[in-house]
């Protein structure tokens, strides 16, 4: 994979869209005297993901761009995140996000591969005996996905659990929910978004109860996905890993072209 094509094909085509994404939420470009801009996802009420997804901005003009990001959602009320790019300019963001009154979540890595590129290394990625996989684009997988993702990550999923049920309703053919079955009980839930325009696909959650870890359900779950996507003619597919999962993305060919923290801001 050509890591530079793909970081730019990544941020002109995701990054910087202002496409429908299919979730309900709005994007807009808000561009300043200066020449700064950023691009902004609104969330619809009831559900989460708002934020500063790209922004281009240099030394002189940062603060002053952060402060009417703040100001722009302290007026409606809503707590945001500034999803931040370890390749983001200026090099000082971080600390000026933090004297802004923003907490800094975990890190993940920004993991990419081109599926054709890895096609082999997942040939041999099976489930082990006794599960099975289930495709569940309903309100009954949406909650089983919900609740595994509650038990693995330890975090209410309510605001997850609307914004699904309502892509599912208005825009379908833009994701795919899979869970891992092992007799009635669901081990392990993993979805995939599919970017309307775009070469990209995203893989998320992928979230295994501890007790069935390190048994392969992760990677048969990648390798689902992987031809789910190649069937619909994507590219690329992302990965926002956390440090768990970096690893088995390494070994099957993914490469890290970012590390991504999520700076939140509260009105509260």
């Amino acid at each position: 994979m050509n890591r530079t094509e793909a970081l730019a094909a990544y941020n002109e085509q995701v990054r910087q869209s202002t496409k429908a994404d299919g979730t309900g939420a709005t994007f807009e470009t808000a561009t300043f005297e200066s020449g700064a801009s950023v691009v902004r996802r609104l969330a619809p009420p009831g559900q989460d993901g708002s934020g500063v997804f790209w922004s281009s901005l240099d030394a002189d003009s940062a603060d002053e761009v952060i402060a009417a990001q703040v100001q722009f959602f302290a007026s409606r009320g809503e707590e945001f995140e500034w999803k931040l790019y370890s390749y983001d300019e200026p090099g000082d963001l971080a600390a000026r996000l933090a004297a802004a009154g923003f907490i800094p979540d975990e890190p993940e890595s920004l993991m990419v591969a081109a599926i054709a590129e890895i096609s082999d290394a997942l040939r041999s990625a099976e489930l082990p005996p006794g599960v099975r996989l289930e495709r569940a684009n309903d309100e009954a997988g949406v909650a089983r996905l919900t609740r595994v993702g509650e038990l693995v990550f330890g975090r209410d999923r309510s605001d997850l659990r609307n914004s699904l049920l309502a892509q599912l309703a208005d825009a379908p053919e833009t994701i795919d929910i899979v869970i891992a079955m092992a007799g009635d009980e669901p081990v392990c839930s993993a979805r995939t978004e599919f970017l309307p325009g775009t070469e990209f696909a995203g893989l998320w959650g992928g979230g295994t109860l501890p007790q069935w870890r390190r048994r392969g359900i992760y990677r048969a779950l990648v390798r689902y996905r992987a031809e789910l996507a190649a069937q619909r003619g994507y590219r690329y597919l992302t990965v926002d890993a956390s440090d768990l999962s970096r690893p088995i993305l390494e070994r099957i060919g993914f490469e890290c072209l970012a590390v991504t923290t999520p700076y939140n801001w509260s009105p509260t």
